[in-house]
């Protein structure tokens, strides 16, 4: 599970067993989990975070779209390619 990214007490980080998903990155603080899609930017799943903590994360997602996106094709290869 490398972790590509911390802001505050979030860690943004990938699942090494998820490569045929498309690129995505999971959030975790505490006891909460969130999950955004990385090419279009939108929520994919959560537990214990809140719609107000969930908009913050997904500006800091779109803030790092590129980094992550990066990180991504870094880690899993270029197998998962953005769509044109």
């Amino acid at each position: 599970m490398p972790t590509v990214l911390r802001v505050g007490s979030y860690r943004f980080y990938f699942y090494s067993h998820e490569p045929n998903e498309p690129p995505h990155v999971n959030i975790d603080r505490d006891r909460s989990t969130a999950k955004f899609w990385l090419e279009w930017i939108s929520l994919a799943k959560t537990i214990g975070f809140g719609a107000k903590e969930l908009r913050k994360l997904q500006g800091i997602v779109q803030e790092n779209q590129e980094l992550l996106w990066e990180a991504w094709h870094e880690y899993f290869g270029d197998s998962s390619g953005r769509k044109s």
